[in-house]
């Protein structure tokens, strides 16, 4: 009975042995067959025990990579509690169960479904159990097992670079270390050879060589130079299986480089060398034609390894022998500077180029402006001096320099050119006058102070003198004295305006009129009159801008409510009395148009002139009267063509609001004293009459003259026009009377 109950066991571990003895010497005590002990009791109390079978299966391991048309066997699982009648049940889970492993649930017996790479996964950890199909009870404890999958050589060897760069010293010793390669194989390193990778040199011998185990590159020549060779390039394989055949390889490329060592000492290719050349810029054929040259070579920092190749210097001599060539004209300078007047006259010289021929034939010169640096031709040059004159007038503040090119040409030889920049300079002459930088808005608060700084001018000049801008102030000689404004000159081409009385009225004047005089210090003096319009404004107490427009002068005044109101009534009052004045006339008794017929002539009323409607504002400008600066703007008449036009006198202004009667006497003194003025004024005299109208006479003046009454009823019938005259000459005789 113990002989039976061990063959099983004997078999099971043999088994697993074959698979993988140390993993299995590990869980040997885990895959015995487990076993169950049942008690029996007689009656003489001796226990009776039963050993009962365990698991029972025979294959644990598989090849990777099957390529068989069939499922791969693997192994079988079997207890001894199945007869063969179908009553258990086997099943397995774990790693890859129901997909990479299936099992016949009656049999026991264990497939592979589909191809397993073992790089992928070598292990796989199942478990198994068996149970009664009838009551669902497991007849066997569920039992783990490992299925291990065996490598086989389905990897080649692979390098970790596809191109190695590398480089080693020339003249090196042989077996000198260059590089090392190293390639891996995927497959396992622990069965078999499969991952035993053995290096080789397919290329590049005989001057390299590799080590079979480590991949490492040496030399395989003494004293390769890199003069002779440079770059050398070699191809390294990589054979598993330990290079048997039947292994798979893989292969690399390395390119190595000669590095340059000092080993070679300086020669020349010959001894004596004779160049014959043309003229450089710096050897001149008419001066010397031969030059001979002693040339040293020698290697200054020599590599003592290589001392005994012999002296590191060499000598030679060259001998140069200078061509002659037609060259072109040369300028006595690189390049010229003229400088020149602004006010120059046209044609004057301001400046000469020279040139010559290099050559020993000495051809003659001649000069040219390039007239695309000069487009406005405002230079010209004589062909044969190479004096520059000017054409055209020059203005520094337009172009203050000139940058023309001259070119000088061999006669003999067009081809033969060069040419010279010429900078020439505009010098500035004061022909500008300073004038205002800016347009001033200038204002003056009506409760200014005298002293009071209203306004600050500063002004330009286009002209540029040496030595800086200098710019004066003062009045204009006509007004020297200003009872309004002072002009103080602030000595930095800067001048204040400054108040000169206390107060000023928008109601007397609105604006004023300040003529400045400016001028320079440079010669000759150049100066301008600029006038500011100072208008007067309404300020705050802090000597802000609020108004300054004479319409706003009412408003401005701050009325209050009774005044306002006073002023309405005032303007009503007058209305009614404008309206009754009106009414009262209308009920005056109408009076006769000629009372006696012998006063004809002594009530006709001659007008002989005629004015010239509501445009004619030239007659007579009663704003002249209220405004004495507005006699500066001189206007002519538009009912009278003056012959000439005269040239305007400057009058003494009236700068105060003075009396207006005493103005105009003023003006009249003025103009008698003045032999320039025209005579506007004439007299004409009507001292005749014309002949009669051949027409009838419209009056009804002489119908008195009649003995008997004319009846005017008809006036009624021409309409409203001459409703008047009915109401006059249509009425009754008492009407009438």
């Amino acid at each position: 009975m113990r002989t039976y109950h061990c063959l099983p066991l004997f078999v099971w571990t043999y088994m697993f042995h074959t698979v993988d003895a140390t993993s299995l010497q590990e869980k040997a005590n885990n895959y015995l067959p487990s076993k169950r002990t049942v008690d029996l009791t007689k009656d003489n109390g001796k226990m009776l025990r039963r050993s009962k079978r365990g698991w029972m299966w025979n294959q644990f391991f598989l090849l990777e990579e099957y390529t068989g048309t069939d499922t791969q066997y693997v192994g079988k699982l079997h207890t001894d509690q199945d007869k063969g009648d179908g009553n258990l049940k086997y099943i397995l889970t774990g790693d890859g169960a129901g997909s990479l492993f299936l099992i016949d649930e009656n049999t026991g017996d264990i497939h592979a479904a589909k191809k397993l790479d073992r790089e992928e996964k070598s292990l796989y950890i199942l478990r198994a159990k068996a149970i009664d199909r009838k009551t669902g009870r497991q007849v066997e404890p569920e039992s783990e097992f490992i299925i291990k999958i065996h490598d086989i050589n389905d990897n080649e060897p692979k390098f970790t670079k596809d191109l190695y760069i590398a480089s080693v010293p020339e003249m090196s010793g042989v077996g000198t270390s260059v590089i090392q390669v190293t390639a891996t194989d995927a497959d396992d390193a622990n069965y078999g050879n499969s991952a035993k990778v053995v290096y080789s040199i397919l290329q590049g011998q005989p001057y390299f060589s590799v080590d079979p185990e480590s991949g490492i590159i040496k030399t395989a020549l003494p004293d390769m130079s890199r003069e002779k060779r440079e770059k050398y390039q070699v191809v390294i394989q990589a054979k598993d299986m330990g290079g048997q055949m039947g292994g798979l390889s893989g292969t690399t490329t390395v390119n190595i480089t000669l590095t340059d060592v000092n080993n070679n000492p300086p020669r020349f290719p010959q001894k004596m060398s004779n160049l014959s050349k043309q003229l450089i810029w710096n050897l001149d054929y008419e001066n010397k034609i031969l030059y001979t040259l002693r040339v040293d070579a020698s290697n200054t920092h020599p590599d003592p390894r290589f001392l005994h190749l012999g002296p590191f210097k060499d000598t030679a001599l060259v001998k140069i022998t200078v061509e002659d060539i037609d060259e072109p004209p040369v300028f006595s300078k690189m390049s010229y500077l003229m400088e020149v007047d602004e006010d120059v006259k046209e044609g004057s010289i301001i400046g000469q180029v020279a040139a010559y021929d290099p050559d020993a034939v000495n051809n003659l010169i001649q000069y040219a402006v390039d007239r695309h640096t000069d487009m406005d031709r405002i230079f010209n040059i004589h062909s044969e001096n190479g004096s520059i004159f000017t054409l055209k007038p020059l203005d520094r503040e337009s172009s203050p320099w000139h940058n023309i090119t001259v070119t000088a040409t061999e006669i003999n030889n067009p081809k033969q050119s060069s040419h010279i920049p010429v900078f020439i300079r505009i010098l500035d002459i004061n022909d500008h006058a300073p004038e205002f930088a800016t347009y001033y808005e200038t204002f003056v608060c009506e409760n200014a102070k005298p002293g009071q700084l209203i306004q600050t001018v500063s002004v330009t000049d286009r002209d540029d003198p040496p030595r800086g801008h200098k710019f004066f102030f003062e009045p204009v000689p006509e007004f020297p004295l200003n009872p309004n404004f002072t002009i103080i000159d602030n000595k930095d081409n800067t001048a204040g305006i400054m108040t000169r009385k206390d107060g000023y009225s928008r109601n007397k004047m609105s604006s004023y009129l300040l003529p400045i005089l400016i001028f320079d210090n440079d010669y000759p003096i150049q100066s301008s009159t600029g006038t500011l319009t100072i208008r007067v404004c309404a300020c705050d107490n802090q000597g802000n801008m609020q108004s300054c427009n004479a319409e706003a002068l009412i408003l401005s005044a701050g009325l209050s409510t009774g005044a306002l109101v006073a002023i309405l009534l005032c303007v009503l009052i007058l209305l009614i009395l404008v309206v009754l004045f009106a009414a009262m006339k209308r009920q005056r008794k109408k009076e006769p148009l000629i009372i006696s017929k012998d006063d004809v002539r002594d009530n006709i009323v001659t007008y002989n002139d005629e004015g010239g409607g509501e445009e004619d504002t030239q007659a007579f400008d009663i704003g002249t009267l209220r405004n004495p600066e507005a006699r500066e703007d001189s206007k002519l008449r538009r009912d009278v063509m003056p012959e000439t036009i005269f040239q305007l006198r400057r009058t003494v202004p009236l700068w105060e609001n003075i009396d207006v009667q005493d103005f105009i006497h003023r003006r009249v003194k003025e103009n008698d004293a003045d032999p320039s003025a025209p005579p506007y004024d004439s007299l004409a005299t009507y001292a005749y009459e014309g002949n009669d109208s051949i027409a009838d006479s419209l009056s009804s003046l002489e119908s008195l003259t009649a003995d008997c009454n004319q009846d005017y009823d008809y006036l009624s019938d021409w309409g409203p026009r001459f409703k008047k005259l009915a109401d006059m000459y249509g009425g009754d005789e008492s009407d009438r009377d």
